[in-house]
């Protein structure tokens, strides 16, 4: 079996605070697996918002999710404040593959990292299309080569 490579924080080319919450830790004192995957989310949904102009409530274009996948590396807990990292993996003409990767404050290697796909559709019909422009560029950003 071949080792994964453990995620490092300058691979990241956007970062946001995420802080953990009561709730989220589950019955064996640590953030429950489905959690991480709402953290991811958050920063994508966020930097959608604050940098390529989403209008989720109005939007003729939104984001579909297609696809997700978390690394499970370290327990996060309550009440960490977790930076979450993020960059896009791959920009094609209606999908993107965004990658996360979840550090804790001053950390280096990544407690948990992923990916999930969008694919952009028209609100209406729900039929693919083009990622608008002022969307891509704020993608193209934070993309790697």
């Amino acid at each position: 079996m071949a080792e994964t490579v453990i995620e490092r924080r300058a691979a990241y080319g956007h970062f946001r605070l995420v802080p953990t919450r009561w709730m989220d830790n589950d019955v064996y004192g640590h953030v429950n697996n489905v959690v991480y995957y709402s953290y991811f989310d958050t920063v994508v949904n966020l930097y959608l918002i604050h940098e390529g102009g989403l209008d989720f409530h109005a939007a003729p274009v939104i984001g579909i999710v297609a696809e997700s996948m978390c690394r499970f590396r370290r327990a996060l807990a309550y009440p960490e404040v977790i930076e979450a990292g993020l960059r896009v993996g791959r920009l094609g003409n209606s999908s993107v593959r965004y990658e996360i990767a979840l550090f804790r404050q001053g950390d280096d290697e990544a407690a948990a990292d992923g990916h999930f796909v969008h694919v952009f559709v028209d609100r209406q019909t729900r039929r693919p299309t083009p990622i608008p422009p002022v969307m891509r560029a704020a993608l193209a950003r934070i993309a790697v080569a």
